[in-house]
C-alpha cells in the first residue's frame, strides 16, 4: 500500500488529472497530500485556480513546501485529517470546490521514517500514527485491546488466516510484560504462525501490522463521512476521485458511490418512491479504474490500486 518515491510518478497519476477534468480557474482540493506528487500536477495546470492540500502528518507539508514552491501563489497546504474536510472548507471560507482527489495509500515517508514503527524492516517502538498528535497508538492496540478485538480486527483489516493464533500470542506475551517494539511484536507473530504460512513469499507480519495500521488510524471508519463531506462540498459538475490499494476500502467507497448516486432509500418492495430523496452524484464510470501495463511495469507496487469517479448532480 506504499506510494512511488519522488523520483517516480505517483499512482494513476494521468488517470486522476483526467478524471479531474481541470478547469485552470478552477478550485481543487487534494485530500491525501502524500509526497505531493498528485498535488504538484494539479497545481501546473491552474492559472488563476486554487488548490487546497491537506494531510495530517506534517512531515509530509514541510516536504511540499519545497516540492510545490513554483506553485506556492495557488496553493493552500492545510495540516488536518481528510474526515475533517466539511470544517477544513469552512475555515477557509470556500463554498465550492470543482474536484477533489483522494489516495488512500500510505505514503512511504511514512513508512521510510523506522522510528514511527510502520515498518516490520525496523526495530522501533510501535506507534504507527499518521498524525503524531493523535492518542491512539500501536502500542495501545497490541498491549490494551482484547483478545476479541485484535482477532477481529487482524482477520477483517489484515485478512490474516492465523488471526486467532496471533491474538491469542500477543494476549499471552503481554501478560509478562508489554510488548513495546516492532521486531518483539514481528518475533510473536511468526512464532504463532505455522512452518508452512513462514514460507509463503511476503512477510509473516506483513497482514498483521496493516490491520495493525488501519486501527490506530481509523482508516476505514473515515471514508463514508470523507466522502459524504466531498459531496457536500462540491460544485455541480464537480468530479470527486478516490484512488484505493485495499480490497476492503474500495467497497466502502464503491457502496457509498452508489449510495450516493441511487437517492431514493425506499425498500425496493415499494411501488412508487415516497423518501423522495435524490441522487447527489453519478457515477462516470461503473467499473474501477485500473494502471495500465507500462505503469505497472515501473511501479510494481500499483498492482492493486484502484480508482473510482463520481460527479455532483
Amino acid at each position: 500500500m506504499e506510494h512511488t518515491d519522488y523520483g517516480h510518478k505517483p499512482v494513476l497519476l494521468d488517470e486522476c488529472i483526467e478524471a479531474l477534468n481541470i478547469r485552470p480557474d478552477g478550485i481543487y482540493l487534494d485530500g491525501t497530500l502524500g509526497r505531493a506528487g498528485h498535488s504538484l500536477e494539479i497545481a501546473k495546470r491552474l492559472t488563476t485556480g486554487r488548490l487546497i492540500s491537506i494531510d495530517r502528518d506534517e512531515t509530509a507539508l514541510a516536504a511540499a513546501e519545497k516540492r510545490l514552491a513554483d506553485y506556492r501563489d495557488r496553493v493552500t497546504l492545510v495540516h488536518s485529517n481528510f474526515s475533517r474536510l466539511g470544517e477544513v472548507l469552512a475555515e477557509l471560507g470556500i463554498a465550492g470546490v470543482d474536484g477533489m482527489l483522494f489516495d488512500l495509500g500510505v505514503s512511504s515517508p511514512q513508512l521510510d521514517e523506522p522510528e514511527r514503527g510502520f515498518s516490520y524492516m525496523h526495530d522501533a517502538p510501535l506507534d504507527m500514527r499518521m498524525d503524531a498528535t493523535a492518542t491512539l497508538s500501536a502500542y495501545d492496540v497490541v498491549n490494551v485491546w482484547s483478545f476479541e478485538e485484535l482477532r477481529r480486527i487482524l482477520f477483517e483489516y489484515g485478512e490474516e488466516r492465523y488471526a486467532p493464533a496471533i491474538a491469542k500470542a500477543i494476549v499471552k506475551a503481554r501478560e509478562t510484560s508489554p510488548i513495546e517494539t516492532t521486531f518483539q511484536l514481528t518475533e510473536l507473530i511468526r512464532r504463532a504462525m505455522p512452518a508452512t504460512a513462514l514460507r509463503e513469499k511476503q512477510h509473516p507480519a506483513k497482514r498483521s501490522f496493516q490491520a495493525i495500521r488501519i486501527a490506530v488510524n481509523d482508516e476505514l471508519g473515515e471514508i463514508p463521512p470523507m466522502m459524504e463531506a466531498a459531496e457536500r462540498g462540491l460544485n455541480v459538475g464537480g468530479r470527486l476521485a478516490v484512488i484505493s490499494f485495499h480490497s476492503l476500502e474500495d467497497r466502502i467507497i464503491k457502496q457509498t458511490m452508489q449510495k450516493l448516486a441511487t437517492g431514493c432509500t425506499c425498500p425496493p418492495e415499494f411501488p412508487v418512491c415516497v423518501c423522495g430523496k435524490k441522487p447527489k452524484m453519478k457515477l462516470v464510470s461503473r467499473k474501477p479504474i485500473l494502471p495500465g501495463e507500462a505503469e505497472l511495469e515501473y511501479n510494481p507496487r500499483a498492482r492493486s490500486a484502484k480508482l473510482r469517479v463520481a460527479e455532483k448532480l
